[in-house]
């Protein structure tokens, strides 16, 4: 299968040797407001009756509420926050789509 990933992440993340799942462990850590504001948001479309939650489109709103953005909030840690929302509030299973991961 051909590799669509662009040269210049792939050289980032070899370089860093470290995997989505750690980068994203890192940056969660070191920035727990991104997951309440997530947790928020979600929330917020669900009781306003959306039946489907789109962490790509919350990713993209959270970006336009903080007058700064966040630095390292990468697209890449959508399916990971996607599986953490899920995690501590499990009847919002049916409102994201999930994919069988491929890497840790």
């Amino acid at each position: 299968m051909e590799n669509l990933m662009p040269t210049a992440v792939l050289k980032a993340n070899r370089a860093s040797g470290r995997t989505i799942t750690e980068q994203f462990n890192a940056f969660d850590a070191h920035n727990p407001h991104v997951y309440r504001a997530l947790e928020r948001m979600a929330a917020r479309r669900l009781a306003a009756g959306a039946t489907r939650v789109s962490l790509k489109d919350l990713f993209e709103d959270l970006r336009r509420q903080l007058p700064y953005g966040v630095a390292g909030l990468n697209n890449n840690f959508t399916a990971l926050y996607a599986r953490r929302l899920i995690d501590d509030h499990p009847h919002w299973a049916g409102a994201f789509e999930l994919r069988r991961r491929r890497a840790a």
